[in-house]
């Protein structure tokens, strides 16, 4: 069998694909400048009655959720030493640490005022949910940049090239990454455990958050386990968010998908689901919310879209053996469970949260949907320079290849 290990993906970067999202993302960071130099209000459609919308539904809730196969798989690789998943961890760690990072973003632009971000840090308030969230995140934030940082020595050490009258820190930078790497491998299991306490912590405090909205919410998702049921659907969505990124990415580099390794995840994503969807069902048979459904409204329809696209036809799919195997079935699966939590936290923060006094109801502007949209093709453009860049996806060994020395310009 074929080794296989960590290395940069020769490849130009420039396709079709990117340069159509390079426009989408230019066009979300012209948004961006207008809300910061105009004012929120003048790219919103937020106001007193809805003083969120789509850039915490979607960039700050959905964002937190979809990017929590970076501590899944560091759980299942490095806590359970299923070494045969390694390959799929590092891929990962960055769509979590891209994930994250333009979480933390979304935070700050959704402020009314940005340039208080800071405060939580040193104005604790301990009763606060929203405060124990942010603390989480930022913490986070800060060790998935620790977990990434072996990658970086390792594709460093010993290539450091600085051009002109830098040169003289050549040896001293590669001093640094030695020292940096050897301390890291140490102390990495730390870090490892803390960021996987930290994502349980802040996944179900979102829940939480939610909860607190009281009878503003609607029925069908306003409970009592509404952070159990963030926490179990965000762990239910971290292997389909790894399969249906490593599908994509083997696609658009060319090379051949890891189907046994995904395949095994995929057997791991139907338990998980089962257990979402016992509690979901335990919890409306209890306060017989299921009567909700019997009226076609809004509401209604989308709680039965979230549940039979996102959780019901993806179990059956990754139910079956033989399904399982194949990467479209896998991949489709993959996306419905995405597609269902993002729904899901969509309808718990926008569609079943109605604000007292309501005069109209909210729809997204133009620009907040830019600065959304802009925000994903920014992800996906970084994602492919750091796969291009550093050794992130597992690539076929091939020893006798020559080595090249890399600059660390490159």
């Amino acid at each position: 069998m074929e080794n296989h290990k960590p290395a940069p993906v020769y490849t130009k970067y420039f396709t079709p694909v990117v340069i159509v999202l390079s426009v989408l993302a230019l066009n979300g960071i012209l948004f961006l400048i207008a809300r910061f130099v105009l004012g929120i209000g003048a790219v919103t459609n937020l106001n007193n009655q809805h003083p969120w919308g789509i850039w915490i539904a979607i960039d700050v809730a959905a964002g937190v959720a979809l990017a929590a196969g970076g501590f899944t798989t560091a759980a299942l690789g490095h806590i359970m030493h299923k070494d045969q998943y390694h390959s799929v961890i590092r891929p990962a760690l960055l769509t979590a640490a891209l994930g994250y990072t333009f979480v933390a973003a979304s935070v700050m632009i959704d402020l009314g005022r940005p340039y208080f971000i800071w405060h939580p840090l040193l104005m604790w308030n301990g009763t606060s949910v929203l405060f124990e969230v942010g603390i989480c995140v930022m913490i986070y934030l800060t060790v998935l940049y620790i977990e990434f940082l072996p990658i970086v020595t390792e594709r460093f050490i010993g290539r450091v090239n600085l051009p002109g009258f830098l040169k003289k820190f050549n040896q001293s930078l590669d001093k640094l990454l030695r020292v940096l790497d050897k301390g890291l491998e140490k102390t990495m299991f730390i870090f490892i455990i803390a960021g996987v306490v930290l994502s349980c912590l802040h996944q179900s405090s979102l829940g939480t958050l939610m909860v607190i909205a009281g009878p503003k919410m609607h029925p069908l998702w306003q409970t009592p386990i509404l952070p159990l049921l963030f926490l179990l659907s965000a762990i239910s969505v971290g292997f389909p968010m790894v399969i249906m990124e490593s599908l994509l990415t083997s696609r658009s580099f060319k090379l051949k998908p890891e189907t046994p390794i995904l395949a095994n995840l995929g057997s791991m994503v139907a338990p998980l689901l089962g257990i979402y969807l016992a509690f979901k069902i335990g919890d409306m048979v209890i306060r017989q919310t299921f009567v909700y459904l019997t009226e076609i409204t809004t509401e209604s329809v989308m709680f039965t879209l979230e549940m039979l696209v996102g959780v019901i036809i993806p179990l059956r799919i990754f139910l079956s053996r033989g399904l399982s195997k194949n990467p479209l079935a896998l991949f489709i699966a993959s996306v419905m469970v995405v597609f269902g939590v993002l729904l899901n936290r969509i309808n718990n923060f926008l569609v079943a949260y109605t604000p007292p006094y309501e005069v109209h109801s909210y729809f997204p502007s133009f620009g907040e949907i830019s600065v959304t949209v802009g925000f994903i093709a920014l992800e996906v453009l970084l994602f492919r320079f750091f796969v291009i860049h550093l050794p992130i996806v597992s690539v076929p060994d091939t020893s006798t290849s020559p080595k090249t020395k890399f600059s660390i310009r490159g």
